[in-house]
């Protein structure tokens, strides 16, 4: 199977191969796109328990810097609205696991989705799928990071992510299977290499479309310290945001 995902799109409709959506019809006076996020599901994907995680950090928000080939990118993650999916980036992100992936599938209108394989389109082994926490009030607006998923298993999101290039209101929305997409932050500083990337020419490779044709590399994702966050003005940049 493949991680499906149900989207909207300024301007005609994009169709990818496999498993495919309806469109979401919540919003009549928009354009609206059925596609998918598609690589081949991992070994695991056995959903996790709804309960709160436990050991999560007590602070609301938590910061990371996620180093591309193409820039820095910095992110605000909610520990208190998407607890589950935060500790889970964070355990990840620890590990080193997103060190030398690469973001695979670029969409520009759209999103733009990695976490999940390497340079040489070979996907990682990951752990256990996580609860989805799409019910958390967070919204799949432009600059919001969110889970990909399998479609038909709204508990199947592990590694990979992808960030919102427009706003995709229809993420939000119960899919087919019952459940949107689960936004855990956002983009608070970095948004031009976003879009940047957002505009790499792609191309299709074996089963896998969208796929930038120059290798958009995540060298390193690590959480920043008070310190770091300070010096790197991320919450001023919060504030001025409102």
């Amino acid at each position: 199977m493949k991680l499906a995902l149900i989207g909207l799109a300024a301007v005609g409709a994009i169709v990818v191969a496999s498993i495919l959506m309806q469109p979401t019809k919540s919003d009549p006076a928009v354009a609206q796109l059925a596609a998918q996020v598609e690589p081949e599901s991992a070994e695991k994907a056995e959903p996790a328990t709804a309960e709160p995680v436990e050991d999560a950090q007590e602070e609301r928000y938590m910061y990371f810097e996620m180093k591309t080939s193409m820039g820095d990118i910095y992110l605000q993650l909610d520990n208190e609205l998407a607890p589950i999916t935060v500790d889970n980036f964070l355990t990840y992100a620890e590990s080193g696991f997103y060190d030398g992936t690469i973001y695979h599938r670029v969409m520009s209108n759209f999103m733009i989705q990695g976490g999940g394989f390497d340079k040489d389109m070979n996907q990682k082994k990951v752990e256990d799928g996580i609860f989805n926490e799409w019910k958390n009030g967070l919204k799949n607006v432009r600059g919001s990071i969110s889970m990909a998923r399998q479609g038909g298993r709204p508990d199947s999101a592990t590694s990979q992510f992808f960030i919102n290039v427009v706003d995709n209101r229809g993420l939000d929305m119960p899919q087919r299977d019952g459940a949107g997409y689960a936004v855990f932050g956002r983009v608070v500083k970095g948004m031009e290499v976003v879009d940047k990337i957002r505009e790499v020419a792609v191309t299709s490779k074996g089963m896998h479309q969208n796929v930038p044709v120059d290798v958009v590399l995540i060298e390193k994702v690590s959480r920043m310290s008070d310190e770091q966050v300070e010096k790197a003005e991320l919450l001023e940049s919060t504030e001025s945001d409102g």
